[in-house]
């Protein structure tokens, strides 16, 4: 791999874990919060704010560890932690569609419906594209499409989580 492949790969690592660590500190200040609490009753909004919590979480650890994984050994390890991440993701997914069908105030968050489309679409996408352009065994190269991918549906379920807080609280 080219230095230039690393560096790239390095800092989509760091663009990750600063996400991640960002949405961890959010989802903290939110358990804490008087919102959080006032909003609770609703045991279908908790179910699916926990279940889109656990996608976030998976969403920006692909992007996170497989990048390292490529860096650090051969590209079969980077494939299978790929693999191993994204069908993980890929249930939580089923997870969180469930959730949201399942009513209560979340579903009806016009964030949520559009978010859950829009990454599910993503998420397809990002679990085709590394075997589709580089075979059997991708090279690193292959996979930057789907982390990019990844991280961008992980960034907009953030975005759909807040703007559901807004949605939730306008009004009160």
């Amino acid at each position: 791999m080219t230095g230039m492949g690393q560096e790239f790969l390095l800092g989509l690592a760091g663009v990750s874990a600063t996400l991640l660590g960002t949405f961890i500190v959010g989802v903290f200040f939110y358990i804490d919060s008087a919102t959080h609490r006032r909003l609770a009753g609703s045991e279908a909004t908790d179910m699916y704010l926990r279940s889109a919590t656990r996608w976030v979480f998976t969403a920006y650890s692909i992007p996170l560890f497989v990048p390292l994984f490529l860096i650090a050994m051969e590209p079969f390890w980077g494939a299978i932690v790929f693999a191993a991440l994204g069908l993980l993701l890929t249930l939580l997914t089923v997870g969180t569609g469930r959730r949201i069908l399942a009513g209560g105030r979340a579903g009806t968050s016009g964030a949520f419906w559009v978010n859950e489309w829009m990454t599910s679409a993503a998420l397809l996408a990002a679990m085709i594209l590394p075997w589709a352009l580089g075979g059997w065994v991708p090279e690193p190269s292959d996979f930057a499409p789907s982390l990019l991918l990844l991280l961008g549906s992980g960034f907009a379920s953030t975005a759909a989580l807040v703007m559901a807080q807004f949605d939730a609280t306008r009004g009160k």
